[in-house]
């Protein structure tokens, strides 16, 4: 072990030690008994040693009355919200105001408290062993729906232990993935087999992030003549069926006479203001007066050999 002078460690450093160092000492002799006003305290900190720094505080608050003013989310503990107060100046005339509860006349001024809850929540999503990061939010709602429908029948489906994370775009997907991989757990990605799925796929901090095994692309478990099929085309025809019959939209003559176009891109040049949500909905309805004995025999086969190769690979 080599020992490092105090003066070489970081200024962040040295002011957290500084700090409790005088502190701690001078709420035992001249200011026993005092309030504490503390403007801004850990600026100079990291984000995670702010955290730890309230702890610092709340050590002091226990002899002394403590307050701190902060615009630092990472100051303000979603456990401690019934200690917050707003403070706010929106004029010189109106001066400053101290809120009672956690209100606000200008919105802004609660930016702190919606990121720590923001920051937290995060964090508690992150909770799961087993993840599986997927491009949106309708791949969730097709996964979940195929896989229930799939084990309904006695088939294989997702893992209840692997937890399905929509990123947003695929382009999201690896900054997903680095968050997940940080704190230790296990986590795979399906992306879809067009443009945008390939270029994530082959991003090298993607590749370096997760092994092969662990990307999931569409077109490996799809049964079909489109060569960049999207999760959409694992459900072609029973979508086209689900479209006309929940929702009127008929595009089954087009879809006919275009098997190698992705079903989506139908959807989209035949359907005025054509909604991914919509259709996906229409799905999951579908599925509550259906089952997967209704979908065509080679989407099941690739659902379930999907559902089994994410679940291989998070084992």
């Amino acid at each position: 072990m080599r020992e490092v002078e105090l003066d070489q460690r970081s200024h962040g450093f040295v002011w957290l030690v500084s700090f409790y160092v005088i502190f701690r000492a001078e709420v035992m002799d001249k200011l026993a008994n005092a309030i504490l006003l503390l403007d801004e305290p850990g600026l100079s900190l990291h984000a995670l040693k702010q955290q730890e720094f309230r702890k610092t505080v709340s050590r002091l608050a226990e002899d002394n009355q403590t307050l701190y003013t902060t615009h630092s989310p990472f100051m303000v503990g979603p456990e401690e919200l019934d200690k917050v107060r707003v403070v706010e100046m929106r004029d010189r005339e109106m001066g400053t105001k101290v809120h009672v509860g956690i209100l606000a006349d200008d919105p802004r001024s609660l930016f702190p408290l919606q990121e720590a809850l923001g920051y937290n929540l995060a964090q508690n999503l992150f909770a799961q062993e087993k993840n599986l990061i997927c491009e949106g939010l309708t791949d969730l709602w097709f996964l979940e729906g195929a896989s229930e429908a799939l084990q309904a029948v006695g088939k294989t489906g997702l893992d209840a232990k692997i937890a399905v994370v929509p990123a947003g775009d695929a382009g999201k997907v690896v900054y997903y993935g680095t968050i997940l991989q940080s704190q230790a757990l296990k986590v795979a990605a399906l992306l879809d087999s067009d443009q945008a799925g390939d270029q994530a796929a082959t991003q090298d901090d993607f590749v370096r992030l997760l092994p092969n095994r662990r990307i999931h692309r569409t077109k490996d478990y799809y049964k079909g003549v489109v060569s960049k099929p999207e999760t959409e085309d694992l459900l072609r025809d029973t979508l086209v069926a689900v479209a006309k019959s929940e929702l009127g939209w008929d595009i089954a003559k087009i879809a006919t006479a275009q098997p190698s176009r992705p079903i989506v891109d139908i959807f989209q040049a035949e359907v005025k203001a054509f909604s991914k949500y919509k259709l996906t909905k229409a799905f999951l309805h579908w599925l509550s007066s259906h089952s997967a004995a209704d979908m065509t025999a080679d989407e099941v086969d690739g659902w379930e050999a999907l559902f089994e190769g994410v679940n291989k690979s998070l084992a």
